[in-house]
């Protein structure tokens, strides 16, 4: 189960949270709990998150950021509150959904230029977007060198069943899902929605490694009839990894399925080839990954020119003595938030407060450019679609697999 908060709740033991499903999960190929079923969780412990407590640190936050660890343990479903018991909880996130965008080839004058207009897009977006009043609340308090924690809205858990669960039997459909959309003078292309049976991640994975996920959802042919059972298994290998490497340059992975393998009893055949590419996935949001027509996926780029370069201007102007020496110091003191601007001023010494500038000038640099890149990472249970086309190939032998 996947299950996804839609507000904002304190970080605190004790909290109980109330989320929806993010799938609808199927039972013999029936569907059995609708997606959006409401799901209660408990906060039942909070550790130290490190790396968020360091990377804070630097500018000038010592807030104890922690991870809620959640337990979830009931549903309502067709007015009933069903209780369950659950294992393996996968560290909450924000969730990010990815999906295939056409990739063309640019010069790279004109890729920066769209990555500039892009960074452009989202400064604006920050200020007409919905929720401007909690955004800017936001970035307030990460100027305090302390603030209240929380865990954030469309944060998700991906999870298992401890032992099974005994359903009723009305929220169970007879009808089989809609048949997939067909566009004249196109070939038919099914939609398979999987789950990562183990973890791929281009920090550690090489081509030609397996990769396998288990088929979660039935899927149906044009004419109504079952062509993919739930419970199938999708095998396929990776094909091309780049492991994340100095001066900012990120990981890539892609991967591609060449067979499918249907339950015992289920199909005549009992592996088929098929070719299929991945058109869509869900991961953590702070990954911020990117996914191509061909199914690579690569973090998006962050890297900024304009951050240290306005840094470093702004610290100059403290060492200007034609200006206010109050005005000059508040504008140069960036360093280590509301407190480094606050001691900036205070100390009324311009040397000290263009250190101040010049050093949140070199960590937006080191951020920028010199730190390690970013790795692709999808974890076990990882939700995923795969496009491929009818399954007309011929069958397999065992002994050839």
């Amino acid at each position: 189960m996947q299950v996804e908060i839609e507000r904002h709740y304190p970080m605190k033991a004790g909290e109980l949270l109330d989320g929806q499903l993010v799938y609808p999960i199927y039972l013999d190929g029936k569907l059995a709990v609708p997606a959006g079923t409401v799901v209660r969780g408990l906060v039942t412990s909070l550790t130290p998150d490190s790396r968020m407590r360091l990377r804070a640190r630097f500018d000038g936050d010592f807030t104890p950021f922690h991870i809620a660890h959640v337990d979830f343990g009931e549903m309502m479903l067709d007015g009933e509150h069903l209780r369950f018991s659950s294992r393996g909880a996968v560290t909450g996130a924000p969730v990010l959904r990815l999906y295939a965008v056409p990739s063309v080839k640019h010069s790279f004058i004109v890729r920066e230029w769209d990555f500039a207009r892009q960074q452009l897009h989202d400064r604006v977006a920050y200020f007409t977007a919905p929720g401007l009043g909690d955004r800017a609340r936001q970035l307030l308090y990460h100027q305090l060198p302390y603030h209240p924690e929380r865990i954030p809205a469309h944060t998700a858990w991906t999870f298992e069943l401890a032992q099974p669960l005994s359903l009723p039997q009305s929220v169970l459909a007879n009808d089989p899902p809609p048949a997939p959309a067909i566009v004249p003078g196109k070939p038919e292309i099914w939609s398979v929605h999987a789950l990562l049976t183990a973890q791929v991640t281009s920090a550690t994975a090489k081509t030609g490694d397996p990769v396998q996920a288990l088929v979660v959802e039935p899927v149906y042919d044009k004419d109504g009839q079952l062509v993919v059972p739930q419970g199938s298994m999708l095998v396929g290998k990776v094909t091309t990894v780049k492991r994340a490497r100095s001066l900012g340059r990120n990981g890539k992975l892609r991967f591609n399925f060449r067979q499918i393998r249907f339950p015992e009893g289920s199909m005549p055949a009992p592996t088929r080839n098929v070719e299929g590419s991945l058109s869509g996935a869900t991961t953590q949001s702070n990954q911020g990954l990117n996914l191509d027509a061909e199914g690579t996926v690569s973090p998006k780029s962050k890297a900024s020119a304009i951050a240290p370069l306005l840094l470093t201007m702004l610290a100059g102007r403290a060492l200007d003595t034609d200006g206010n020496l109050a005005a000059g110091t508040a504008v140069s003191s960036n360093g280590f938030g509301l407190l480094g601007r606050v001691v900036g001023v205070t100390a009324a010494s311009r040397p000290f407060a263009a250190g101040l500038g010049f050093y949140a000038a070199a960590l937006s640099f080191s951020r920028n450019y010199l730190h390690n890149g970013r790795d692709v990472n999808f974890p076990q249970d990882t939700r995923i679609e795969i496009e491929t086309s009818p399954l007309r190939a011929p069958v397999l032998k065992p002994n050839g697999e």
